[in-house]
């Protein structure tokens, strides 16, 4: 069975997070027997065809190249709403897409087309299928589900899209809840993306003045709430924050310096997932004080390396943080509620150990390589036939 990936983040290069759990799928379907090519767009020295782990990727250009900012970001949604400009640009890339695609299926009949996020890649696929009867899958993680809702005439936009799939799928029991919700007649299954537990591994226990955020520095993720966490605690901890500039984050480091905590605080850039492991096995606790996240794959790694988990009951995180069993939850946006759990983990080294442990243990259980592969491979042929 030959299967299209359609997407708007893909690693650019090997080690780049971007997209990564993207990849790992492809590869990890390609080992469950499946010909699998990437469709992705273009971006600054990006060769139009590559390889990456044995998976062929091709990337379509879709503007001017000062144009093409779209993609591999994080801003996409952001960028669109706040300029015409983006809006024109986004309307190439839909419209060089969808010619990419076509292009490429004349060179190579694909089964089936799986398109990650239902905007702006269900959209592609939905208009190959009008065009050629073509079974695509769409999975939806997070963004895309919140974009919906969101914009005029998301909701009706999305409907469409999912209507005519051969099969919804979502990262966690919230977004599958959101999806119905948005359109009663939806029928997502839930099916996380793969982790890497040979990559995100436990190490010597982390350091237990040392915090770690991950993600991008918008309101959604929710730095803001752990910084004005810091002061309310009784125990100092530095923070690592990974993400720094991957939008404008004047604003939360002036919020940083208000609440007398910068210097408390580690900026970092987006790193590697090697790099990233790293950091989650130096940390003694995970913060996530997101609202609405999608699921929370970071949370996963993180696990996998034994590092609990501190973040806010909200989105699909109930999914991977188990309270007493994998981390703490406490109520969403409570920055009082949060410096309490942190507090209380920072103090007890045993119960780290014990979440950590048992985190892992649960991580593998539930998002393990080998089970998501599976999953996927029998929603793909079961679209097909084949």
């Amino acid at each position: 069975m030959r299967a299209l990936l359609l997407t708007h983040n893909y690693p650019r290069f090997d080690g780049d997070p971007v997209g990564s759990f993207v990849h790992r799928l492809a590869v990890l379907l390609a080992g469950q027997g499946i010909d699998v090519r990437v469709m992705a767009p273009a971006g600054p020295d990006l060769p139009a065809e590559g390889t990456l782990d044995g998976i062929r990727v091709s990337r379509f250009r879709y503007a001017p190249k000062r144009m093409e900012t779209l993609a591999y970001t994080g801003t996409m949604a952001s960028q669109v709403r706040g300029s015409w400009k983006a809006k024109l640009a986004m309307a190439a890339f839909l419209a060089q897409g969808y010619r990419a695609v076509a292009r490429l299926l004349s060179q190579w009949p694909a089964d089936v087309l799986h398109a990650q996020w239902w905007f702006p890649g269900g959209l592609i696929a939905r208009a190959v299928h009008a065009r050629t009867g073509l079974p695509y899958v769409v999975t939806m993680h997070g963004s895309d589900i919140r974009l919906a809702g969101t914009v005029p005439g998301g909701v009706s936009l999305f409907r469409r899209v999912g209507r005519s799939a051969s099969a919804l799928t979502t990262v966690s029991q919230w977004l599958k809840r959101e999806a119905v919700r948005m359109d009663p007649e939806a029928r997502p299954t839930v099916a996380p993306m793969p982790v890497a537990p040979d990559l995100f591994f436990p190490g010597q226990g982390g350091d237990p003045h040392r915090l770690l955020f991950v993600g991008k520095l918008t309101d959604q993720k929710g730095l803001h709430h752990l910084l004005r966490a810091l002061p309310l605690m009784s125990r100092a901890a530095t923070v690592d924050v990974v993400g720094a500039g991957r939008v404008d984050d004047t604003a939360i480091r002036r919020l940083a310096a208000d609440l007398g905590v910068a210097h408390r605080i580690n900026w970092l850039p987006m790193v590697s997932q090697r790099a990233l492991a790293d950091l989650y096995r130096s940390a003694a606790i995970h913060v996530i004080p997101a609202i609405h996240e999608g699921l929370g794959l970071t949370a996963v790694e993180s696990l996998l390396c034994e590092t609990p988990v501190v973040a806010f009951d909200s989105g699909g995180l109930p999914d991977i943080v188990v309270p007493e069993k994998t981390g703490l939850l406490v109520p969403a946006g409570d920055s009082r509620a949060l410096a309490a759990a942190i507090d209380r983990v920072l103090a007890d080294a045993a119960l780290r150990k014990r979440l950590g442990r048992d985190g892992r243990r649960f991580a593998l259980e539930q998002f393990g390589p080998e089970a998501a592969a599976q999953r996927y491979a029998t929603i793909l042929r079961d679209a097909t036939g084949v």
